[in-house]
Formats: structure tokens, C-alpha cells, sequence
């Protein structure tokens, strides 16, 4: 079949799949609802986005393609007995023929010595490439925590080949802090998030005076996080993708302690959530926060996992983390405020 042919097929097929299904949650990162049909939405990158989500206890299969249409058209399907479109999604993976053609290239992604923030000013560091052997651990030793904020970075991603920014004096790290110690304008919130995208880092405030400040993954530029003033709404302990897949498997990818703050017009819900930490901007639109036990259980590594700011900043929302895993709805949660441009590789 020529690609001409798939692509007048497959257009077709997403006319009739979009009138004949139902609304599918999505955050571009999230986890379909229990017992809903299939329906295109839009993903937090602008594309579009073919969702069969599941029925409870459904038997599933994972598939994925793309293809090129005009716009870059990505398909992710769940198939489920769900009635009379099991059969309409049956016909569409067994008649839309995907040319290799048409498949992405390889990402080259960048090092945490391409990305520039503001704050890399106060710090005086050169750039180092790990060689075989080394590790945050080996080279830091009990303030390798420090350099892996410093570079927004887990230790997965720290690895043999991987250049960070290394601080010629380790001491300057020991307060290093990109965010206001008090701001204003949330003097007068309980608790407040503020997100500056510039610097990929979190503040959870009191009162206008900082508790905590933790490193994030933003949206990058194909993806990008919202800006502006929001609120938390809902809690999720265990939450998990609808969309994406963890690196080499067909396992869902956990978004655990995850803190949904906005859901725009196409019905996208944007969440905070634990999640690998490349050390640039990563994440599909949603904020990404370290969660290295869920690391450890996924992948196998770290073997001591000590990093977890999602949980820390689930905590500290709730008051406590639930005893089980429903999604716990607030009707007073703390606002968020997100500010700044993810910054942009300097290659």
C-alpha cells in the first residue's frame, strides 16, 4: 500500500472513530478513566492523540505508531472489549499500513552543560564529562545530592558520557537556591507553589516565606507547561500514563504523588508528579519532580534511592499521604503560579 493510500485510510477511520466515541480523560501524561470509549484529544504538544482507553480488568495490548499527515499524527492505542468499537479499532490497526518512512528520527538530547539558567551566575563550575567508573556518589560523595540539583539531574541519567556542571568549589552549592526566600504576593496563602520555568524549580511557600525548594523537568519546547495562576484540585498517590510507556517495556508510566493543578478547553490535565530527571527540560507539559524509589522499582537503579520530592511536595499539600490509592479531590488546594520560559539548549 502507498503511503497516499494509508494516509486517505487512516483519515477516514479518525473521521469516524471521532464521531462515534465518547470522552477520554487525558493530560497528556495521565491515566485513562475506568470504562470510557475511545476519543481523539489533543496532546499537551499540539498533536493529536487516538486514545482507546481501558475497561476494568480488560485484557490490553499496546500499540504505537506515527505518521506523518500534514501535521506529525501519533497514534497510542489500548484495545479493549469495548463493544461495537472493538471492531472499528480492530479494522483501523489491521487496515492503516505505516511506512517506515515515516518514523521519527533518533532525539539527541541535551547535556545539563547546554542548558543555561539564570542562577548559573552565582556559581562559578566548569563543565565534566563522566568517564567509566564514575558516578555523583564516587565523585561527591555525601554532596553528590547538592551537584545533582545544582544540574537538575537523577543519578540514571549521571551516567559514563553524560557532561555536568561541577562546581570548582563544592561550598558554593551548600545554599544554592534560585527562588525568592519571600514572596510577596502569597503572604497571605496558607500555601502557595510558585514554578519559574527559567530556572526549572519549585518553591512551596507559607505565608510568603519559602519551606522548601525542589528542582523540576518542565514541557520543553514542543511540549510546553502552561503559565499563569492555577490551582491544585485533585491528589492521585499512584497516579499512572494513559499515553507513554516506561523505556523498554509496555508498562504505564508511573506519575506517582501526583498534584493536578489544570485541565485547559480540549479536556488536558496537567499534573505535578514524580518522574525521571534528565537534567533538561523533559516532561509532555506536566511537572516533573525526582522519585527515585520509583526509579529503583522500574528500572533497577538507583539501589538506594533517596531522592523523593514528588512524595515531599504530597505531603506537604495533603497534610499526609492517603492510605489508599483514590484520587482525592480539593476544594481549597493551594494556588500555583507559574512563571518564565523553559530554557532552551545552547547548542
Amino acid at each position: 500500500m502507498t503511503g497516499g493510500g494509508s494516509q486517505a485510510n487512516l483519515q477516514s477511520v479518525v473521521r469516524e472513530t471521532r464521531r462515534a466515541t465518547t470522552a477520554c480523560a487525558h493530560d497528556g501524561e495521565s491515566r485513562c478513566g475506568s470504562g470510557v470509549l475511545p476519543k481523539l484529544v489533543a496532546g499537551c504538544d499540539g498533536k493529536w492523540f487516538l486514545i482507546a482507553c481501558l475497561v476494568p480488568k480488560a485484557e490490553t495490548k499496546p500499540i504505537q505508531r506515527s505518521l506523518s499527515l500534514g501535521l506529525d499524527l501519533r497514534l497510542r492505542f489500548r484495545l479493549a472489549p469495548c463493544r461495537s468499537l472493538f471492531s472499528g479499532l480492530v479494522f483501523l490497526v489491521s487496515t492503516v499500513f505505516i511506512p517506515s518512512a515515516f518514523a521519527e528520527p533518533p532525539t539527541k538530547h541535551p547535556s545539563p552543560c547546554e542548558i543555561q539558567y539564570p542562577s548559573d551566575a552565582t556559581v562559578d563550575w566548569r563543565c565534566q564529562t563522566l568517564r567509566p567508573g564514575e558516578s555523583l556518589d564516587t565523585l561527591f560523595g555525601d554532596r553528590w545530592i547538592d551537584v545533582a540539583r545544582f544540574n537538575r539531574i537523577d543519578r540514571r541519567h549521571a551516567r559514563p558520557g553524560a557532561s555536568i556542571k561541577v562546581p570548582k568549589r563544592l561550598d558554593d552549592l551548600a545554599s544554592f537556591n534560585p527562588l525568592p526566600l519571600v514572596y510577596p504576593a502569597a503572604e497571605q496563602d496558607e500555601q502557595f507553589v510558585l514554578i519559574d520555568l527559567a530556572e526549572q524549580f519549585l518553591g512551596a511557600y507559607e505565608y510568603g516565606a519559602l519551606r522548601f525548594a525542589l528542582p523540576i523537568a518542565s514541557g520543553n519546547g514542543n511540549n510546553e507547561t502552561p503559565t499563569g495562576e492555577f490551582r491544585i484540585a485533585a491528589a492521585h498517590r499512584s497516579h499512572q500514563s494513559c499515553l507513554y510507556t516506561v523505556e523498554g517495556t509496555d508498562r504505564p508510566y508511573p506519575m506517582n504523588y501526583a498534584l493536578r493543578f489544570h485541565v485547559n478547553r480540549e479536556g488536558v490535565s496537567y499534573w505535578i508528579h514524580g518522574r525521571d530527571m534528565p537534567g533538561y527540560p523533559a516532561s509532555h507539559g506536566c511537572i516533573g519532580l525526582y522519585d527515585e524509589p520509583m526509579q529503583a522499582e522500574q528500572y533497577g537503579m538507583p539501589k538506594d534511592p533517596e531522592l523523593s520530592d514528588a512524595k515531599r511536595l504530597f505531603v506537604w499539600v495533603l497534610g499526609r499521604e492517603p492510605e489508599d490509592d483514590h484520587v482525592v479531590l480539593l476544594e481549597h488546594g493551594p494556588r500555583v503560579r507559574i512563571i518564565g520560559q523553559a530554557p532552551k539548549s545552547e547548542r
